[in-house]
């Protein structure tokens, strides 16, 4: 199931998030149906794409609470189907992570493809800013002991652009994080799989591509990962590990750049197909 989530309300540099569900969409009609890695179509399993939601304006913490409140209905009706939700920006991601993370308590990692950490407190004079999503889900949970917050497995990869407050934040709460320049190095993918629980929430911001792969999205970091950098990880994920649904955010689609939303789309087709290849 492909649900698209056009909300964009803290983008930081470049804006055009609200478009990228639309144009990932679009690009979606022109990907062809056989994969030669699997040496099928996953279409086959059945794509059902769902009207775009709403979000409103009133403001990103009451956006978020409504997404999460729709997303939660959309489970109890997706049965076992897998759900990849297309932004927009990385906000909208805490909804799905968390509602997997109350269903699934510590057994669910979210695994996070992105350049940045996105584990500030506050961006903006706002908790709920793209910049803090990972933030939200990590300190989500009830108080254990000494007043600090039982926090959600996450595992960023691809990391390339952090502040000294959320450098901190990793190593307080033991998060374990393969920096982009790490990835130059055998033995990435082992270690990231190695550090995931049994059940995985994929939240992938293409800024975790280098922008010579993905231009089209709102702060592009140098030295980001390849498409066979990610192919490789997913494969190996949803191959040894049970992804329980998936999101993919921040792809601001330009004019000229047409390829950025087919490589999105081309990214969503080949996590259908592996799901279905794996499950």
């Amino acid at each position: 199931m492909i649900l698209p989530i056009p909300y964009e309300a803290t983008t930081s540099w470049g804006t055009g998030t609200r478009e990228g569900p639309t144009a990932i969409i679009e690009a979606s009609r022109y990907i062809e149906w056989y994969d030669e890695e699997l040496d099928r179509e996953p279409y086959e399993v059945g794509v059902c794409t769902l009207p775009s939601i709403d979000l409103g304006t009133a403001g990103p913490e009451p956006a978020i609470a409504r997404l999460r409140a729709l997303y939660d209905d959309l489970l109890e009706a997706a049965g076992d189907r897998f759900v990849i939700g297309l932004g927009g920006e990385h906000s909208i991601s805490s909804a799905p992570a968390i509602a997997w993370a109350e269903r699934l308590g510590s057994d669910v990692t979210i695994l996070q493809f992105d350049a940045h950490t996105d584990l500030r407190d506050r961006h903006h004079d706002s908790p709920w800013n793209h910049a803090c999503v990972m933030r939200r889900v990590l300190e989500h949970g009830s108080h254990g002991g000494a007043g600090r917050p039982s926090a959600t497995n996450i595992v960023p990869v691809g990391i390339r652009a952090l502040t000294r407050e959320e450098r901190n934040v990793i190593r307080e709460h033991g998060i374990e994080v393969v920096f982009a320049h790490e990835m130059r190095r055998p033995g990435w993918v082992e270690r990231t799989v190695e550090a995931l629980g049994e059940n995985v929430y994929i939240t992938f911001d293409v800024d975790f591509f280098d922008p010579s792969v993905m231009p089209a999205t709102g702060t592009p970091e140098p030295g980001g990962g390849s498409w066979w950098d990610a192919l490789d990880l997913l494969s190996r994920v949803f191959g040894e590990r049970r992804v329980v649904g998936a999101d993919i955010v921040e792809l601001a689609p330009r004019r000229g750049e047409e390829a950025s939303a087919f490589t999105a789309a081309k990214l969503a087709y080949k996590m259908i197909g592996f799901w279905s290849e794996y499950r």
